[in-house]
């Protein structure tokens, strides 16, 4: 029996290897189980991305979800993440449930549950389902037929595309973008935003928009290293005021500027609220994970808005989404939300708010970043994933637990903050942080600077101490 456990977001395994139909059926029983001991009528709300066999996999969770006799809203074709959180809010299902891996590699798929709300739901409830995972399924899934449970009412046909484009065009001035003649570019990755952006808009170039399931070997991650392609697209071309990418699943996004310069995730939250506050005169919270820039701050105070860091996973920034009053929430890997969506990364979503943006103020997007250099100060971000020996990984983590890092290189420590991983901070803008990966011989080194020049010496003289203790 494979020992089945949910990580930060959902369960991922490697297909046909730990991803199989039965262990599918496994973890769908215990959602099952659990669904019936805390709703009276529950429901359920299913469907698949862009990956190997989802089709196979979504259907056999819904048959598992049927054999228990809960009501299940299927999608046709693949679909998005944001898609299934949006289809449990108007649909007022008890949870969403997605076969995808996001951004991991081509061989991986997984599982994710959203909550009624639209987003993750709570860790200590996945903690729940993932104790109840029984050793096999007991239901005789295999043998249950659509065409009966079509007609029992038991099973719903759920057009959640179409439920999203009206979404967006009920929230968007669409006409706004589409005026503004500005040219406009998205690499889907070979993911599941390629069919929504091709209908929200046709006339716009589109990279990787074919169906390949294997993601031409790559992970669909929306990060600068497996988007050059895109990046020199937009070079070449010369005519390209914005180009918008998204990951496997499309809650994640990447953004370049007219020039293919890559803008990363902590300038897309500074943009974010910069436009919503002053442009828009909406307020709220601000939520972040441990690993933003610390420049949220200095935007927050400038705007008068409250500001929660917390621990990194989208599912704590969820967390006080649905609780609080909470304008932009978001992470470093790319995962944002905003008021008046629902409480969920949405790469598409985030992307649309800012090409918005650029049409109502008639700017580029390096003037709009300009702007928010000027209530901020300019930064650079970057991060190394250091692959190391496990000994040599644990002993650099005792070492920042027991204080022992006063310099690293010419840069002196000034304080520390360990809420999630430790950071260095040498001062008010200028840190370094080090968290470790929880299933890897991995090192996530991450530094904050005035310039690129200086993050990057940063990174050089840390790992010089790192490896030399």
């Amino acid at each position: 029996m494979v020992k089945i456990k949910f990580g930060t977001d959902g369960w991922r395994a490697i297909i046909a290897q730990d991803f199989t139909e039965e262990n599918v059926a496994r973890v769908t029983e215990a959602t099952a189980l659990w669904l019936k001991k805390k709703f009276e009528n529950p429901s359920v709300v299913v469907g698949h991305d862009c990956r190997f066999a989802g089709e196979l996999f979504a259907h056999t969770t819904a048959k598992v979800f049927l054999a228990h006799g809960i009501k299940v809203y299927l999608a046709k074709g693949f679909i998005s993440t944001p898609m299934i959180s949006l289809g449990a809010v108007k649909y007022k299902t008890s949870l969403g449930i997605i076969i995808t891996a996001s951004h991991n590699p081509p061989a991986y798929n997984g599982y994710k549950i959203k909550a009624h709300y639209g987003g993750p739901l709570g860790p200590e409830l996945v903690q729940e389902i993932e104790d109840a995972i029984p050793e096999i399924c007991q239901v005789d899934f295999k043998s249950v037929s659509f065409v009966i449970a079509k007609a029992d009412g038991l099973l719903l046909d759920a057009p959640l595309e179409d439920m999203y484009i009206k979404h967006v065009e009920d929230n968007f001035d669409l006409k706004a973008i589409k005026d503004s003649k500005m040219n406009l570019a998205y690499d889907s990755m070979f993911g599941a935003g390629k069919n929504v952006m091709k209908r929200l808009f046709p006339e716009i170039y589109h990279l990787h928009g074919d169906d390949n399931p294997g993601f031409h070997g790559q992970a669909p991650e929306p990060i600068h290293k497996n988007l050059v392609e895109f990046s020199n697209f937009i070079k070449e071309n010369g005519n390209i005021s914005c180009g918008l990418a998204t990951d496997g699943d499309a809650d994640r996004i990447g953004l370049y500027d007219n020039e293919g310069n890559f803008v990363d995730s902590h300038h897309i939250i500074l943009l974010l609220i910069h436009y919503l506050v002053k442009y828009k005169k909406q307020t709220g919270k601000v939520a972040t994970a441990f690993s933003t820039t610390v420049k949220i701050n200095n935007m927050c105070k400038h705007y008068g808005l409250p500001l929660d860091v917390v621990k990194i996973g989208f599912k704590y920034i969820c967390g006080i989404m649905v609780t609080e009053d909470v304008l932009v929430g978001g992470e470093e890997s790319g995962g944002i939300a905003i008021k008046g969506h629902i409480p969920e990364r949405d790469g598409i979503w985030m992307g649309l708010v800012i090409w918005e943006f650029m049409a109502k103020s008639g700017k580029s997007l390096k003037e709009l970043i300009q702007e928010v250099y000027d209530i901020t100060g300019t930064f650079w971000f970057e991060r190394n994933d250091l692959i190391i020996d496990e000994t040599i990984k644990q002993k650099v983590l005792e070492n920042c637990k027991s204080n022992s890092y006063a310099k690293f290189g010419k840069y002196t420590v000034s304080r520390v903050d360990d809420l999630d991983g430790y950071k260095f901070f040498f001062d008010e803008n200028t840190w370094m942080m080090i968290r470790p990966s929880g299933t890897e011989p991995v090192l996530r080194v991450y530094a904050e600077a005035a310039t690129k020049e200086i993050a990057f010496d940063i990174l050089d003289d840390t790992i010089k101490v790192l490896l030399d203790n």
